[in-house]
């Protein structure tokens, strides 16, 4: 089997640098290609790429801006592998991915997969707890940490795995963003295709470098849901709906507490409290653990609130998404 990595790039040479190092650090005894996509950067990374031409069989790209989905279909259509390893731009991997993918796919093969994410101890604090929120079962996060709570796993490009002929046969990524991943996975099922968790094969990955970035990520996250369940209705879950109601109900505690009724309130602050405790043991650090109930906050309130726009607007008013939200479409 011969893998291709799809690396789609805007604007972040030194992510890159950061990338293709573990890549040329990998303890894989096969040769393997590596596919940058340069998605119409004003801030290339050519010259990163050249410093590992000699260390990596790299073949590079530069094309207009057309979003990471439509990159990544660009990417595989140009790869040699019969199997795609799509990563982000922001992603370090451990020497022993390639390895571990390998021996996973040889053990049960699978046409797609993905494989959860992880802190390094180089990252910001500020990434180590939005890291924390974004993986841990108390948040919503859990699936990308390594759990299957969902009844079928649904893979996410920072971290994800395709056969060249499930991506044939299912024309690769739609043109939202986010939410291309999941997209594709429900197309997969439809066509016969599995998917499976790889628990072990996890990556690195730095996300965004301060809350306002964040937030703006989880909204876009958020109103990007209820389109998805206009479109698979059969695939649309209750669980959507716990940011929107965990933001909610705190303002109804709020109310309550305003005219005495203190126990909702508790409730929330128990809550806040035990995130603060698990990401201070988790990190090993009272700030990580301060910054960490922060970034519960930014996530629950962004995505609730852009799920409930989207709702209202997609599912309520029958907006067309691609009217109601321009900014979470690219045009090819």
């Amino acid at each position: 089997m011969y893998f291709s990595f799809i690396i789609p790039v805007y604007n972040r040479p030194d992510e890159v640098e950061e990338l293709l190092k573990s890549l040329a650090e990998q303890n894989y005894h096969e040769d393997f290609e590596v596919v940058i996509v340069e998605d119409g950067s004003t801030v290339p990374c050519r010259e990163v790429v050249k410093k590992y031409e000699g260390k990596l069989f790299i073949s590079y790209f530069n094309k207009p801006n057309s979003g990471p989905g439509d990159s990544r279909n660009f990417g595989m259509k140009h790869a040699m592998g019969s199997y795609f390893l799509i990563l982000d731009s922001d992603c370090i991997l451990p020497e022993n991915y390639l390895t571990s993918v390998d021996k996973n796919l040889k053990k049960q093969f699978v046409d797609c997969f993905g494989g959860p994410d992880n802190a390094l101890d180089s990252f910001s604090s500020v990434q180590k707890a939005i890291n924390f929120t974004m993986t841990s079962f108390l948040t919503t996060g859990g699936i990308r940490g390594g759990s299957e709570k969902i009844g079928k796993f649904q893979p996410r490009s920072f971290n994800m795995g395709l056969s060249k002929a499930a991506f044939e046969a299912s024309g690769g990524f739609g043109n939202i963003h986010p939410g291309e991943d999941p997209d594709l996975s429900i197309r997969l099922w439809k066509l016969g295709f599995k998917t499976k968790l790889f628990k072990d094969s996890y990556v690195y990955h730095k996300r965004r470098i301060d809350f306002s970035k964040f937030y703006t990520q989880v909204n876009k996250f958020g109103k990007a849901r209820p389109v998805l369940d206009s479109w698979y209705p059969k695939h649309s879950k209750i669980t959507f709906w716990f940011p929107t109601l965990f933001i909610v109900g705190f303002v109804i505690a709020l109310i309550l507490y305003a005219f005495g009724f203190t126990i909702a309130i508790k409730v929330y602050i128990a809550y806040f409290l035990l995130l603060f405790w698990i990401g201070s043991v988790e990190n090993m650090s009272l700030w990580i653990g301060f910054l960490t109930v922060f970034a519960a906050i930014f996530q629950f309130v962004g995505y609730g609130v852009g799920f409930l726009q989207s709702f209202f607007k997609v599912k309520l008013m029958k907006q067309q998404p691609e009217a109601a939200f321009p900014e979470l479409f690219f045009k090819k």
